[in-house]
């Protein structure tokens, strides 16, 4: 059943992604208003209020999808930028020492955690991402001190894996 179920789950994700970029077409910074972005991507899982009175929306479609958006709201209403969060240049500024929540702020909202018992002052965080057609994961490994110790981009399993 795995053999089956594998590619649906691609199929999905792809799909949600083609979506959400469907729907970023329909926005355009400096022209569309918080309503036109709301309309478009829906509510937002955070909105960060800024002292200046923008605002900046996360649309994290982990752990099932493979991009976090991030879209910024300026002080006058209007959309001011539409990002995707996960990106080999956003993965390149993950570096050793830096904390958790930095990345977090970088990435957005990870697909899963994981602890090893071997390891266990290390916890690894992982997002979801397509390289081409290939599906990936980032995955970020944090000391006890909640820390960047390492970054590697591995295959995602789910699709690597021998059917059952």
């Amino acid at each position: 059943m795995r053999h089956v179920l594998t590619p649906l789950l691609l199929a999905a994700a792809l799909v949600a992604g083609g979506c959400d970029e469907q729907r970023a077409s329909k926005l355009e910074e400096g022209v569309s208003t918080e309503y036109d972005v709301r309309h478009q991507f829906g509510e937002p899982a955070q909105v960060v209020e800024r002292p200046d009175g923008s605002k900046v929306f996360s649309y994290p479609r982990q752990p099932e999808g493979t991009t976090n958006y991030e879209i910024a709201i300026g002080p006058d209403g209007k959309m001011s930028s539409l990002r995707q969060l996960l990106t080999p240049a956003n993965f390149a500024k993950v570096q050793p020492g830096m904390y958790q929540g930095d990345v977090r702020r970088l990435l957005g909202r990870q697909a899963k955690s994981v602890f090893y018992a071997t390891k266990p002052d290390e916890e690894v965080w992982q997002w979801r991402f397509v390289q081409g057609q290939t599906p990936k994961v980032f995955e970020v490994t944090f000391d006890r001190d909640r820390k960047v110790l390492a970054t590697a981009t591995v295959d995602d399993e789910r699709h690597t894996l021998p059917a059952k």
